[in-house]
């Protein structure tokens, strides 16, 4: 089982690393302000899976010391937060005329 969710896991956690670089180097070499902020947005909600993605692996793929529950749950609440503020933003941006 633990193989099997390393196998899953790993793939997310490069592939969200990935477009949170490809989206972040977007948003800061575009030139449009709506395009920057929905760059901006989408990197937020990249790195959002991919801090949860991280959370998940910390918290059932290791074994269980209080540090690593701790620092799960830390990035889960950063992933989450991340999440939402870039799903918030994206909304906001893509209704934005321009």
């Amino acid at each position: 089982m633990d193989q099997l969710l390393q196998w899953l896991l790993l793939p997310c956690i490069i592939i969200t690393l990935v477009l949170s670089v490809v989206f972040s180097f977007k948003s800061r070499r575009g030139t449009d302000a709506k395009l920057r902020g929905v760059n901006a947005a989408k990197m937020n909600i990249s790195m959002g899976f991919m801090l949860m993605f991280i959370a998940l692996v910390q918290l059932f793929l290791s074994n269980e010391s209080t540090a690593r529950i701790v620092i799960g749950s830390l990035f889960l609440v950063l992933g989450v937060f991340n999440l939402f503020a870039g799903l918030r933003n994206l909304s906001v941006y893509r209704t934005m005329k321009g």
